[in-house]
């Protein structure tokens, strides 16, 4: 096979229990920039990558996935402020967990208002 068709990863969708609060957590607690909202999806963006789509979803509904019983994450953001990113998490009443470091890598996983699992690394 020659070249992939593919050439970016456009959106990433997002379950949400309530879409209104989860725009006001991601917007105002992880500064991404609001595009839009259609009352069932809101589109939003942050400097670079993917478009982050939050969708109205059933109660129960996740974005991450488990493995042996406990969540997994399938969205990671960077950062070159990780310390103080936790910090700041942390002041926000914000569901986290430890840094780690595995190899100098450091990262942490953190949970938005609907319960799914995230994790950022430098």
């Amino acid at each position: 096979m020659g070249e992939s068709f593919l050439n970016e990863i456009h959106y990433i969708r997002i379950p949400v229990n309530n879409l209104e609060q989860s725009i006001t957590w991601y917007t105002e607690v992880l500064q991404f920039k609001l595009r839009f909202n259609q009352k069932d999806l809101a589109v939003l963006a942050l400097k670079s990558g993917p478009l982050y789509v939050l969708v109205k979803a059933d109660h129960d509904s996740r974005g991450h996935f488990t493995v042996n019983g406990l969540p997994e994450f399938s969205v990671a953001f960077t950062t070159s402020r990780i310390r103080e990113f936790h910090t700041y998490l942390t002041t926000k009443n914000v569901s986290l967990e430890p840094i780690q470091e595995d190899q100098g890598h450091n990262f942490f996983y953190f949970f938005d208002p609907s319960g799914n699992k995230l994790q950022v690394h430098n």
